[in-house]
C-alpha cells in the first residue's frame, strides 16, 4: 500500500542512513510518503526494511560524501530511478577523536571536515543541480548544537559544524529566487550508535551527566529529530529558509 503524508508524491534523498538520526530520518520521510534514495558508506538493510515493512518505497545507493564523483552518482541515482530530487536530508557524520585544539591530529582533522563540512557542501552542490532542472526543492543538512556552541576536545567536529551553518545559510540566499529552500536542523545529544562509539551509553556516569545538561533532563530520540527534518522537507515549510531549527530538549537557552 502507498503511504500518504506531508511528502507524498516526492521524492528524497538521505545520506548517512544506515543507523541512527539518518535511518530515523529516512523511515520518517518515506512514513510521510516520498520515495528515499537510502545512502550510506556501508549497507542499510536494516533501513530499507523498515520503509518496506511501512509499505514505503525505496533504494539504496551507497556513498563515501567526501568524494565528489560519488556524490554525484548519488544523486543521479534518485534521478535514474525516480525521475527527480525533490528534498534531501544530508545527515553523513563522523566523530572524530577527543583531543584539546593543540593536540588535535591532523589527520582526524582532515577526515572530521572532509565528512562532516565537505561532504555536506558536495552534497548540496549536486543537489542543487538535480533540484533547479525540476523547479525548485528542499535541502536540510544535519549540523548539530555543536554548531552554535563550542565543546572541549572536539575542534574538528565544532567548527565543521559551524561551517554548515554558514554554508546553509550562504545557498539558502543564493537560491531563494529559484525555488530551493535550505536549511539546517542541530540536534542536541540524541540517543544514537555515534554516541555509543563514543562511550556515552545509557547507565554511564557520562551519559546521566550530559543528559543533565539538557532542561528536559533527558536525551533526545532520532525520530525527534526526523519529525523537524520532515516538517522542514514539507510545503507546511514553503517560507523557511536559511534558518537553523534547534531539537535540542533545551540546551542551549540558558
Amino acid at each position: 500500500m502507498a503511504m500518504k503524508g506531508v511528502l507524498d508524491g516526492k521524492v528524497a534523498l538521505v545520506t548517512g542512513a544506515g543507523s541512527g538520526i539518518g535511518r530515523a530520518c529516512a523511515v520518517a520521510m518515506a512514513a510521510d510518503g516520498a520515495k528515499v534514495v537510502v545512502s550510506d558508506i556501508t549497507p542499510a538493510e536494516e533501513t530499507l526494511e523498515d520503509i518496506r515493512r511501512l509499505g514505503g518505497e525505496a533504494i539504496f545507493t551507497r556513498c563515501d560524501v567526501s568524494k565528489s564523483a560519488e556524490v554525484g552518482a548519488l544523486v543521479q541515482s534518485a534521478i535514474k530511478h525516480y525521475g527527480r530530487l525533490d528534498c534531501a536530508c544530508n545527515n553523513a557524520g563522523i566523530g572524530g577523536v577527543n583531543a584539546l585544539t593543540g593536540d588535535y591530529p591532523e589527520d582526524s582533522w582532515e577526515q572530521v571536515i572532509g565528512v562532516n563540512l565537505t561532504g555536506v557542501w558536495l552534497c548540496t552542490k549536486h543537489e542543487i543541480a538535480a533540484m533547479l532542472e525540476h523547479g525548485g526543492g528542499s535541502i536540510v543538512n544535519m549540523a548539530s548544537i555543536l554548531g552554535t556552541v563550542g565543546f572541549a576536545g572536539a575542534a574538528a567536529y565544532v567548527s565543521a559544524k559551524h561551517g554548515v551553518l554558514g554554508l546553509t545559510k550562504t545557498a539558502a540566499i543564493e537560491y531563494a529566487p529559484r525555488g530551493i529552500r535550505v536549511n539546517a536542523v542541530c540536534p542536541g545529544f540524541i540517543e544514537t550508535p555515534l554516541l555509543e562509539h563514543a562511550g556515552i551509553s545509557k547507565g554511564t556516569e557520562t551519559y546521566t551527566a550530559i543528559a543533565g545538561l539538557h532542561p528536559m533532563k533527558r536525551m533526545g530520540t532520532p525520530e525527534e529529530v526526523a519529525a523537524m527534518v520532515v516538517w522542514l522537507c514539507s510545503d507546511a515549510a514553503s517560507f523557511v529558509t536559511g534558518t537553523s531549527m534547534l531539537v535540542d530538549g533545551g540546551y542551549t537557552a540558558p
